[in-house]
């Protein structure tokens, strides 16, 4: 049963981490220079697409990867930038909005399940990459679609499932995983028949998408073709992945430390599914184990780390367990919270950190 106090709850959480992070970060530092230091990776990027669309700054060398972020954030930037002229900071604010919305939702769908639903925020906020909830990114804004569209589905309210999931499809590529795991959802449900054309809604943007880039390059795929082109993201076996990501992590180079977390994050990216398999949660299996496939039959591990925040299941699932036993949040947070400062800190100072 869902309590009154669970979004409540999820709020303070949730901007009680924002305030803190604020104080922290914004010590000694100049408003725009705080900013800038935000506008890191591919917040850039996002802010790019919404300045220019997807042909990028007309006063720098083409991008061939910008195709391959989903337009859904660059559409908010741009709505937030009618009345916040920083494009920095209109980033932070989607962010902020939309972490709070998937904040509640999180609690909404840990207390359906019969756990406390803080719980699972507090897993969430205080994970490593937990940063990229707060910076210009599109994490928040996916969770904001996908968890109300996961808890709809549970409660047997398959178009607002629908549509909150298309929602979801038009932020990342993982709504297409979504989709495919509301199927399985669906099925193991048992849900009427009547409602089973609703599914095929979530597809819908990706459809567009596509159709959108096929008239501007006659490539129905270029959404995939970028990422091979921006970050050289070919499928490959998963062992060729995992020895490429290996001989990276064990070298001198610059990137040896982001490449030791990718790693790291595959084990824990693993250890989840197995979780999930373990407790029969066959729809957020498929969910999940997509986006580790996808990821780990890449030419090399790339923001392997970073897309555990997208796997809702596993926070459920970790307050499913601190409910019964408390000690394991307590553990949880005081091991991972330290880490989620510290990554924080190396993104602010411009080192790659998911």
């Amino acid at each position: 049963m869902i309590t009154r106090s669970a979004g409540r709850d999820a709020l303070l959480i949730w901007f009680g981490w924002r305030a803190g992070l604020l104080v922290t970060t914004l010590l000694g530092v100049a408003l725009h220079e705080y900013l800038g230091r935000w506008d890191r990776w591919d917040a850039h990027l996002f802010v790019t697409i919404a300045r220019f669309g997807y042909d990028g700054d007309p006063a720098q060398p083409v991008d061939d990867g910008l195709p391959a972020f989903f337009p859904g954030l660059p559409a908010a930037l741009r709505l937030v930038h009618w009345v916040v002229p920083d494009w920095s900071a209109a980033g932070l604010i989607v962010s902020l909005v939309s972490g709070a919305v998937a904040a509640m939702a999180l609690a909404r769908l840990a207390e359906h399940e019969g756990a406390n639903g803080w719980m699972a925020v507090l897993g969430l906020v205080l994970f490593p990459m937990a940063v990229f909830l707060a910076a210009g990114y599109s994490e928040s804004l996916f969770l904001a679609f996908a968890i109300p569209a996961w808890l709809a589905a549970r409660q047997g309210n398959w178009p607002a499932a629908a549509a909150l999931a298309a929602g979801a499809s038009c932020v990342r590529i993982t709504g297409l995983f979504l989709a495919l795991a509301l199927i399985v959802e669906f099925a193991a449900g048992r849900a009427p028949l009547r409602r089973a054309p609703w599914l095929a809604v979530p597809f819908l943007p990706l459809i567009g998408y596509s159709f959108y880039h096929y008239t501007r390059t006659g490539d129905w795929l270029a959404w995939k073709h970028a990422q091979e082109a921006g970050w050289g993201r070919e499928m490959v076996w998963p062992w060729e992945a995992w020895a490429v990501t290996w001989d990276n992590a064990m070298s001198t180079g610059d990137m040896a430390p982001a490449f030791r977390m990718e790693i790291a994050g595959a084990v824990l990216a693993v250890l989840g599914l197995v979780w999930l398999l373990a407790l029969r949660r066959w729809s957020e299996a498929v969910y999940t184990g997509l986006q580790a496939g996808a990821l780990m039959t890449s030419a090399y591990y790339l923001s392997l780390p970073r897309s555990l925040l997208l796997w809702f299941p596993l926070w459920v699932a970790l307050a499913r367990l601190a409910t019964r036993r408390r000690w394991v949040i307590v553990a949880y947070a005081l091991v991972s919270g330290p880490l989620m400062v510290l990554n924080t800190a190396r993104f602010l100072e411009g080192a790659w950190a998911g």
